[in-house]
């Protein structure tokens, strides 16, 4: 991790702490960004043994981690990020969790030992020019038979150019039909791809997903899901707003995005994806 970057972990204060943890609380935009999170580590929850957190900031996911039955670590740089306060109704019982201090690049813990291993929140990222040796490190505590849970931030993201046209209100009666009727109409008008963001030079190391995967895959794991977070809708928050207030169209618009979220076409561009790759039982870590 870039001296600068480790710097600013290691003094996170109280109050970046908090917007941390708000990245993901107060509009319907960042429930959808959150709850898509959400789904995907239910999906690859594990249901037993350890699970680790690395890079887990303020503990947003880690909870989630492995399933209902699992033991979690979290490790962050930042033991005030390690000491966060807000613990969800609904993930109370999954409480308490290990908590450690220390370099995920170096972590202090047993290899091959955790059935599910999260580099969450774009951790690889801001590894910068130790990108590569943080995936190793990861990698090396998956257990045969474990997962790896990876995000990244290959792009500026994209939206929906069909969605973007129509009028707030009528987006939000729209996604009360069948997704797979509004997908067809979205992949034929296409996407538009967000304004880049500023990125400081030598700080931010983006992965492009085909890139990980072929790695993922030659260290001896099988891919088995990648995800771009919200294609359709998530740099648009006022249309996302218009299905919040409605359950029917608020669950249509998650499957909606998750449909449109695995089409390989979407990932180069995404301002976040998600991958999941397991390590068979007997596999060996390259």
């Amino acid at each position: 991790m870039p001296p600068s970057s480790r710097h600013r972990f290691l003094a996170a204060d109280r109050y970046r702490v908090e917007r941390e943890w708000l990245r993901y609380e107060g509009t319907p935009q960042r429930d959808l960004f959150r709850e898509l999170r959400e789904r995907f580590l239910l999906r690859h929850a594990t249901g037993t043994g350890w699970a680790v957190d690395l890079g887990s900031g303020p503990l947003r996911f880690t909870p989630l981690l492995g399933g209902e039955h699992a033991r979690c670590v979290a490790l962050d740089l930042s033991a005030a990020m390690l000491r966060q306060g807000p613990v969800p109704a609904n993930l109370a019982d999954r409480w308490p969790i290990e908590r450690v201090q220390g370099d995920a690049v170096r972590p202090p813990l047993r290899p091959h030992h955790f059935a599910t291993v999260g580099l969450l929140g774009n951790a690889l990222g801001f590894a910068g020019s130790e990108s590569i040796d943080l995936l190793s490190s990861a990698l090396s505590l998956v257990a045969p038979g474990g997962r790896v849970l990876i995000e990244i931030a290959p792009g500026p993201g994209e939206h929906s150019r069909y969605l973007a046209r129509l009028p707030e209100g009528a987006v939000g009666r729209l996604l009360r039909s069948p997704p797979p009727l509004v997908g067809r109409r979205i992949r034929a008008e296409g996407f538009v791809e967000d304004p880049p963001r500023r990125v400081e030079p030598g700080t931010f190391a983006r992965w492009d997903p085909r890139d990980l995967a072929t790695e993922l895959v030659r260290r001896g794991f099988a891919v088995e899901e990648t995800l771009s977070v919200a294609p359709a809708l998530g740099s648009d928050p006022t249309r996302v707003a218009a299905a919040r207030g409605d359950p029917k169209a608020w669950a249509r618009l998650l499957e909606l995005e998750e449909s449109l979220g695995r089409d390989p076409e979407r990932w180069p561009r995404a301002a976040a994806v998600l991958v999941a790759a397991a390590l068979p039982p007997g596999g060996m870590i390259m």
